[in-house]
């Protein structure tokens, strides 16, 4: 496999779009800015990415407090003033105070990474665009050493967002985007037997089905992901359900077998307990 373009991997069933953003990113030397409903691979594919390509993977996890220039690096006066008060030789060189932020390791790298910037969305409004100029421009300067820090090789920056908060418009201009559509049933269907190759294909079809069926209904507030659906069939083989089993449930209870793995707050599992209210009311009249 060349470790310039991204084919997929055995692991993570990518769709043509899904690719092709990537191969594009590569080839215009842009961030690939990735978004898409939660669960939907997002964080994955970057793994993945790493992967395919051969490439050290970086991984920059985004907290509300994370401020950008954490990625570039740090330095640590209350470790250094510590050690000036113990009499510590190593407080004479600054540079013994200065910790590396993940773009930095980027930057260094002796083979070209992949570097995931995860969920940039929780951070501060203004951090993607504080970024700008050292992703631009591949350097950046550390003022405490006096040092200019070049990238070795450019890495291939992959950005994912959940839609928290808007990005603005100077960053996206810098970035290649690809939003990933939740799968469709096919699409599902290869992510499935992915994950549990040896599964029994009524099981599967049924589990599908009662899945797609959840998150069509009105109202939910939060629908389940891909990775709900799987951690669901997980249990099911587990308790060792059949395709039967879910399909002959109790026609009053409109809640799937095991369904805390899918149903994430107490309105959706009140919504689902209130339509199988109605529904009794319905088979009564």
């Amino acid at each position: 496999m060349s470790n310039n373009r991204f084919e997929g991997t055995t692991d993570y069933v990518a769709t043509d779009e899904l690719k092709m953003a990537v191969n594009a990113a590569i080839t215009l030397q842009r961030p690939l800015l990735i978004k898409g409903e939660p669960g939907t691979g997002k964080t994955q594919l970057a793994i993945e990415v790493a992967k395919s390509l051969d490439a050290p993977l970086i991984e920059w996890h985004i907290k509300s407090t994370t401020k950008a220039h954490q990625g570039l690096y740090e330095y640590d006066a209350v470790s250094r003033l510590r050690d000036s008060q113990l009499g510590d030789e190593r407080v004479h060189d600054i540079a013994n105070y200065i910790v590396k932020g993940k773009v930095w390791e980027a930057f260094t790298s002796d083979k070209r990474a992949v570097l995931l910037i995860d969920e940039v969305d929780k951070a501060d409004i203004e951090f993607p665009n504080d970024l700008l100029q050292e992703l631009d421009r591949m350097e950046f300067f550390v003022y405490e050493t006096q040092q200019l820090v070049k990238a070795k090789h450019r890495p291939l920056i992959i950005i994912t967002s959940n839609n928290e908060k808007e990005l603005p418009d100077a960053f996206l201009r810098r970035c290649f985007f690809h939003y990933i559509r939740f799968p469709e049933m096919e699409t599902m269907q290869k992510i499935v037997n992915v994950h549990f190759p040896d599964l029994k294909k009524d099981l599967l079809a049924e589990a599908l089905g009662l899945f797609f069926d959840v998150r069509q209904v009105a109202g939910l507030k939060k629908k389940p992901s891909t990775s709900e659906l799987l951690d669901w069939i997980k249990l099911l083989l587990v308790e060792d359900l059949t395709a039967e089993t879910l399909r002959n449930k109790d026609a009053k209870d409109l809640l799937p077998k095991m369904h805390g793995a899918l149903l994430k707050n107490e309105q959706d599992v009140h919504l689902f307990e209130r339509l199988a209210f109605l529904n009794r009311r319905q088979q009564n009249d």
